[in-house]
């Protein structure tokens, strides 16, 4: 009997989320659907539901960039992205064994940086010191960075209200280093649509999409970002693969359920094979 093909894979570096709706956990599941295999570099693991982060505890920078080094020297990696990142501390960590796996914008390996500052709630995942590395040392090492509008504040200072605004955004974003800024348009609530924007340095694309009556979107920049990313570690161009991510997530949203007291998650089930 003959082996089985490899599929692609693709390294998630990013936290744990209890409820299972967002984080590594958000990754996993749309690397699985999307076809490709999941690894994963943990950065901390939170204590959340959908009332919020309640605690969380970081895991040690050496286990953490020990888990990339790892899996990229043994399994390989075909695309890398990042979630919540912790500290500056794990930020230097994951910069230098990123660097050491050939994962970046002008290496081997593809990297999306996906810049989670904060939890849906709004609570602060690092401090201004983290903040400092992201922009500093993740951002000129990004393939794609993934913002969405409260990101975009963190990191440029500007408040995002429409469309043209985005542009805007993007256009400084990618004077930060990133070789491609998609700006997500999920919290332009006064859009009637739901219109990302990816911006290479000279060219707009925009990836229009239907704004779903839903309050249930945990996850959802999570679960575009890693669609993204499996696009990437498939072969795509990085438009192709934006565009793919788009298209997923669309789906993840239109198909949410409601989960706990609150915010419920965005659903992989609708890639699911039908029971029988």
């Amino acid at each position: 009997m003959s082996e089985n093909p490899s599929p692609p894979s693709a390294l998630t570096i990013a936290g744990s989320d209890s409820g299972g709706a967002a984080g590594l956990q958000a990754d996993l599941r749309t690397f699985l659907t999307c076809g490709v295999h999941g690894l994963v570099a943990v950065t901390a693991v939170t204590v959340q539901n959908t009332l919020g982060v309640h605690d969380r505890t970081d895991i040690p920078a050496r286990i953490v960039a020990g888990q990339i080094e790892a899996v990229a020297a043994d399994m390989g990696v075909n695309a890398a992205k990042t979630g919540m990142l912790a500290s500056a501390e794990i930020i230097h960590a994951v910069a230098a064994a990123c660097d050491k796996a050939e994962i970046g914008r002008d290496a081997k390996v593809p990297f999306v940086v996906d810049p989670v500052a904060a939890s849906m709630h709004g609570h602060p995942l690092f401090d201004e010191d983290g903040l400092v590395a992201l922009r500093d040392e993740l951002l000129p090492r990004a393939t794609v960075l993934t913002p969405n509008l409260d990101e975009v504040r963190l990191l440029t200072g500007m408040t995002v209200t429409t469309r043209e605004q985005m542009h805007q955004a993007a256009v400084v974003l990618h004077r930060l280093g990133p070789k491609y800024v998609l700006v997500k348009s999920g919290h332009l609530v006064s859009d009637p649509e739901c219109v990302d924007v990816l911006f290479d340095g000279s060219t707009f694309v925009e990836l229009p999409g239907e704004r779903f009556a839903t309050q249930h979107t945990h996850g959802a920049g999570d679960t575009m970002a890693s669609a993204l990313t499996a696009g990437l570690a498939k072969g795509m161009s990085v438009v192709e693969a934006a565009r793919y991510g788009k298209w997923f997530v669309s789906h993840a949203v239109e198909n949410a359920y409601p989960m706990g007291a609150k915010v419920g998650p965005v659903s992989a089930f609708w890639r699911l094979a039908p029971e029988h």
